[in-house]
């Protein structure tokens, strides 16, 4: 009896639930994304060609304005941020010739570039940018167009090169 005694505590002890103590650990896992603009195709050119008109009439040599009104060009670009806006910025085309009475050596116009079906715009009779417009979380297209081309005075076009610029600025508002 006292074998099957001795026998029986170790098994009791096997059968018996362990008295042992579980704990749970937990990492924290976290990262963030910056808000960020990015042009995938940021550059594009407007050739406009000869921006006088021709012929022989009252209007020969002043600027024709469907050489500029209407002409775009496609950025590719986007913003990962919800507050994500779109500024124009646009430079008059000009000629550094100087221009004397009876010449105009600038030609104006407004810039519209559209985003996300967001439009945001600038003249460059006016110094500073245009208004920022809310495009949002988008990719793809943000197409420029030109508009409401004119000179100063609707003279004569003093001959040479005429430069300008359209800089279309995403910023990734948080």
């Amino acid at each position: 009896m006292r074998k099957l005694l001795i026998l029986a505590v170790p098994l009791a002890l096997m059968a018996s639930p362990a008295f042992a103590q579980s704990a749970t650990g937990t990492v924290s896992i976290d990262g963030s994304v910056a808000g960020r603009c990015l042009f995938t195709t940021p550059s594009a050119t407007i050739s406009l060609g000869e921006l006088a008109l021709g012929g022989a009439g009252g209007t020969a040599g002043k600027l024709d304005t469907t050489k500029v009104d209407g002409q775009t060009r496609t950025l590719v670009g986007w913003c990962n941020s919800s507050a994500a806006t779109m500024t124009v910025t646009t430079t008059e085309l000009t000629n550094v010739a100087s221009a004397a009475t009876g010449f105009d050596n600038r030609v104006d116009y407004t810039a519209t570039a559209v985003a996300n079906a967001v439009n945001a715009n600038d003249s460059s009779l006016t110094p500073a940018s245009g208004t920022a417009s809310a495009v949002g979380l988008f990719t793809g297209n943000i197409v420029v167009t030109l508009s409401a081309s004119s000179t100063p005075n609707s003279a004569l076009l003093v001959a040479g090169t005429y430069t300008g610029k359209v800089e279309v600025t995403l910023s990734p508002t948080v």
